[in-house]
């Protein structure tokens, strides 16, 4: 039984990293103009001319775009798994949770009031710090309340209620600030990777890769976390420093995303989802590496169809994760029912 899991388990694996590897191509190749997989390899491999058109369109747009869509999607599913782990609710994600809206409002204090305390420029850095502050605000508030309120639906309303405070509190910034400033927020607010330049890719990898391999470290005090307070404590783990290595980086790996590419849902939501039932099994160390792989699978994939289903212009990408999302996710869970 234990070879045919991981049988199971590497077939999986195997076909996640191809349809990454085949989104990322498709990403890279295909739009308003089309590019031969062999121009693209040129670029990629340095042997293309930085004068060619090939080289320009892959190298100043798509190419930024197509990784940060994998390194944001990656990091929005692991997010959403630690968190799902954490309290052992598997309808728990960032976005759920008003992490993402506490990351927007704090964005819109850098982007929108910034300049009101005259802040004339807005960096990435800037952007990811005002982010991962909100987040980490409204993680505390949750957990503050999940330390007082044991009824898990009591606690996601608690986290509803946070991130309609926050999305209040950003309208009322939005009402002070000037209508350029308005206008780029609200195209920020939709969800996009468009616009990565690679000086912001490099702040993204450095962050979540960073934040990614800290996470795998975690993946045995999770199995033991998974099975209550109690075994993980006979199993020698520290429950107390764990749990806060969770929300740390979990409020990290949704600011670093959340900073660049605006809110995105769904996808920490679904992806951990479909990673157990296509595994069938709910142990970290191979839900972790799976949940990258889809991640970046799915979000790549929502970007792709966001900006080609009405080429030339755009859709959001969050209407996109959550229409290709929502239907996986419910075929799949009532294919399981039927097993």
């Amino acid at each position: 039984m234990g070879r045919q899991n991981a049988v199971r388990w590497m077939s999986w694996l195997s076909v996640l990293l191809a349809g990454t590897v085949l989104v990322f191509l498709l990403n890279v190749g295909l739009g308003s103009v089309n590019i031969s997989l062999g121009d693209i390899l040129r670029v990629l491999f340095g042997e293309a001319s930085p004068a060619e058109n090939a080289y320009l369109i892959i190298w100043r747009v798509r190419l930024p775009r197509a990784l940060a869509s994998l390194a944001g999607g990656a990091a929005l599913s692991i997010a959403g798994l630690l968190l799902q782990t954490f309290f052992a609710n598997p309808i728990v994600e960032p976005y759920v949770l008003g992490v993402s809206s506490g990351s927007s409002l704090f964005v819109a204090l850098v982007t929108l009031g910034g300049y009101t305390f005259g802040v004339s420029r807005v960096t990435p850095v800037f952007l990811f710090l005002g982010a991962f502050t909100g987040a980490m605000l409204v993680m505390s508030a949750v957990l503050f309340a999940a330390a007082r309120v044991k009824n898990v639906v009591t606690l996601l309303i608690v986290g509803l209620m946070a991130g309609y405070l926050c999305s209040a509190a950003t309208s009322v910034l939005s009402a002070f600030a000037q209508r350029e400033q308005i206008a780029n927020y609200a195209m920020w607010s939709m969800g996009s990777f468009a616009g990565f330049t690679w000086p912001q890719v490099g702040i993204l990898y450095a962050i979540v890769l960073a934040t990614l391999l800290l996470s795998c470290l975690l993946a045995k005090p999770l199995n033991a976390l998974s099975m209550g307070d109690r075994y993980a404590e006979s199993m020698g783990i520290r429950v107390k420093p764990v749990r806060f290595a969770i929300i740390l980086l979990s409020s990290v790996l949704t600011a670093a995303v959340t900073a660049f590419a605006g809110p995105v849902s769904f996808i920490g939501l679904a992806v951990p989802h479909i990673c157990r039932i296509l595994m069938r099994t709910s142990d970290s160390r191979i839900l972790i590496p799976a949940g990258m792989l889809g991640g970046a699978l799915m979000a790549g994939a929502c970007d792709f169809a966001a900006r080609t289903v009405v080429s030339p212009a755009e859709l959001p990408l969050g209407a996109i994760t959550a229409i290709i999302g929502a239907p996986v996710v419910v075929f799949l869970l009532t294919g399981r029912e039927k097993l």
